[in-house]
């Protein structure tokens, strides 16, 4: 407070011309680079449980020089995984005017954006920030915003490829889609595409309400479909843990794009790496609470690709993954 009150008084002095200029600015300088920067950062579920997926961002800004308590704070805000909650939390987070917000999903950025065209937003993304109508262009964003692109490439295609090695008696798989999601229906395409390719019939399901879950897979289990995957979607990513909870009530075994389904309970996943994107999102943000303009920083596409298990979600299934599947993965959670 004391550091702000001095920053404050400087201002005025300098307004009034009673701080010789050269002075002014060697003092203002000094002000910005002693002062406290405050972070908002915005997770899709409950923080407890994000925040060990993001904690390649705050490792990575350590080693920025941003020690959270000393240099940052990092003001932290739940989805919970709800849509009605994200305008709220969204005008909370701006409205606080932070000197950056880090918004960890599509969806979340989309919500803050509506709240603020000033404050600076970085943003980590599995959809085309461009088609989300999040930046201009990728190289020059244009507006308040830049970030991470996790590109899906080729990744549904690979990741029915690996369900085909860890599970060759499946034909059919079930696919979740949220209607919800900026590019659900280009991404369906994808997986239907993706699907026939690798041999696999694929029972699409579509939701808008979390709620509606619980009969999709309820569904998908009198149909006789043991295996499921998970596709991009805030609601799902924001309350894995249920997800994952229902799925082996049903006898399913969830695959998904992302690490951080692995550790709530899907027994395969594969995606872009989430981690690298953190530690690039760190590096956005380093720049621009240093002086840089959001809207001047090319948004970074993600390219590195990443398999993860977890055995016990397996074996309480009564499926046993192949070593080759095993040694493939960065992670075994068991």
């Amino acid at each position: 407070m004391r550091r702000l009150m001095r920053r404050r008084t400087l201002l005025r002095a300098m307004g009034a011309g009673l701080v010789a200029p050269g002075l002014a600015a060697h003092s203002l300088a000094f002000a910005q680079a002693s002062r406290i920067a405050t972070v908002a950062v915005l997770f899709a579920g409950d923080s407890d449980d994000d925040e060990a997926a993001v904690r390649p961002f705050f490792e990575q800004m350590a080693r920025f020089g941003w020690t959270e308590g000393k240099t940052v704070i990092y003001d932290r805000h739940s989805g919970k995984g709800t849509r009605q909650y994200l305008a709220t939390m969204a005008s909370l987070a701006a409205g606080r005017e932070p000197d950056l917000i880090y918004a960890t999903t599509t969806t979340l950025t989309a919500a803050v954006l509506k709240e603020t065209d000033t404050v600076p937003v970085v943003f980590a993304t599995a959809a085309d920030p461009v088609a989300a109508g999040l930046v201009a262009s990728l190289a020059k964003p244009g507006r308040n915003a830049t970030g991470t692109y996790l590109v899906p490439g080729d990744a549904s295609a690979r990741r029915f490829a690996l369900l085909r090695q860890a599970m060759p008696a499946v034909k059919r798989l079930g696919a979740v889609f949220d209607r919800a999601t900026q590019d659900y229906e280009k991404r369906k395409a994808a997986h239907e595409k993706s699907a026939r390719a690798a041999g696999l019939e694929l029972v699409s399901a579509e939701f808008t309400n979390f709620e509606a879950i619980a009969k999709i897979f309820a569904q998908f289990k009198r149909d006789g479909l043991t295996v499921v995957e998970i596709t991009p979607s805030f609601a799902l990513i924001g309350r894995r843990r249920e997800v994952a909870t229902l799925a082996e009530r049903n006898g399913i075994a969830l695959v998904a794009h992302r690490i951080e389904w692995a550790e709530a309970g899907a027994v395969l996943t594969y995606g872009a790496d989430s981690g690298e994107s953190h530690r690039r999102a760190a590096g956005l943000a380093d720049r621009i609470l240093k002086g840089a303009k959001a809207s001047d920083l090319p948004v970074e596409r993600v390219q590195k690709y990443e398999v993860a298990v977890n055995t016990r979600a397996a074996e309480a299934l009564g499926l046993h993954l192949p070593q080759s599947i095993l040694k493939g993965a960065v992670k075994v959670f068991s």
